[in-house]
């Protein structure tokens, strides 16, 4: 078995973490830049991450994450957020980015820019949202899978008031929204959680090849 498939056997909902044991600056900046080289539909990337280690802060959290412990145990928290709204901003951006990155000419990525907004422009608020949030996903996958390979614990976290989140962290001026939590860090032995068997699919049951 290969070591990245051990890593994500390893890994599991962290339940219970060790409040004494923390990720070290190293490892995080691993973790965030692997989060920051996430895909993302054209790459744009319309989300913006916060990562919290203030103990007042996650407190205040904790009351609208139903009391879940790992709010305030884990090490880090780290709060995904999306663009409540865009427009073409969102394109011209990004491509001011491609052009200074790689140093072309607008006209040469012109075509693209077009394209991406005749794409994206038109959809609802509704949408739009939920193509941000499954752009979140992506990163929140990878993140996730990052971590476990650093024998780093996690528990990706829907069970919050979101709303509240944007209240607390002064997230509505900003035009972000919060979709979903990441606790990272370390398990604590009391977490019987950690010896259960993963339940998942089999392959049979799981893949079709055609």
């Amino acid at each position: 078995m290969s070591k990245i498939i051990k890593d994500l056997n390893w890994r599991y909902a962290t339940k219970f973490f060790d409040e004494t044991k923390k990720v070290s600056p190293k490892d995080l900046e691993t973790l965030l830049e692997a989060t920051r080289l996430s895909a993302s539909s054209y790459g744009l990337q319309p989300y913006h991450i916060y990562v919290i280690e203030d103990k007042e802060i996650r407190e205040k959290l904790k009351s609208v994450s139903w009391n879940q412990p790992q709010i305030t145990d884990a090490s880090h928290l780290i709060v995904f957020t999306i663009k409540k709204s865009f427009g073409e901003e969102l394109v011209d951006e990004y491509i001011d980015n491609v052009i200074k990155t790689r140093a072309i000419e607008h006209k040469s990525i012109k075509g693209y820019a077009d394209f991406m907004k005749s794409k994206l422009m038109f959809l609802s608020g509704e949408e739009k949202n939920n193509w941000t949030s499954r752009q979140v996903y992506l990163a929140l996958g990878n993140i996730l899978t990052v971590a476990a390979y650093l024998k780093i614990d996690t528990c990706p976290i829907e069970g919050i008031v979101s709303e509240k989140y944007d209240e607390i962290l002064g997230l509505t001026d900003k035009n972000l929204s919060t979709v979903v939590v990441l606790p990272i860090g370390y398990r604590s032995e009391k977490d019987d959680t950690q010896h259960f068997p993963k339940v998942r699919y089999s392959k049979e049951k799981l893949f079709t090849h055609l």
